[in-house]
């Protein structure tokens, strides 16, 4: 993501964090359950692509090592990309977990 992006998404955090009567600690549990969650989605979006596409005739694919540890690998592929920006489902998720949390305590 761009830097523009990436800073506008920062200000709206920030802004709806101010917004709030949640503690810190409060709001950075929701957005990591946010991003987390965003991490989990994007690693299943992923996941059909991977089991579609036949590794055994590269050099460094197929086996029963690659069969085990495939799905720990997509995984991984869809946290670091939530965690680099993802896709914008994290803000989404975040403002509503905020939204939940604040109806909750009223």
């Amino acid at each position: 993501m761009s830097s523009a992006i990436l800073s506008a998404l920062s200000n709206n955090q920030q802004a709806l964090s101010s917004q709030s009567s949640l503690t810190p600690a409060q709001l950075e549990q929701a957005h990591k359950a946010a991003v987390d969650f965003e991490g989990v989605t994007i690693g299943e979006m992923l996941q059909p692509m991977f089991d579609t596409v036949d590794m055994s005739d590269s050099m460094f694919g197929g086996g029963a090592g690659e069969k085990q540890f495939r799905d720990l690998q997509v995984q991984e592929m869809g946290k670091q990309i939530a965690n680099s920006g993802g896709l914008g489902i994290a803000n989404n998720v975040y403002r509503q977990l905020l939204a939940m949390q604040e109806q909750a305590q009223s």
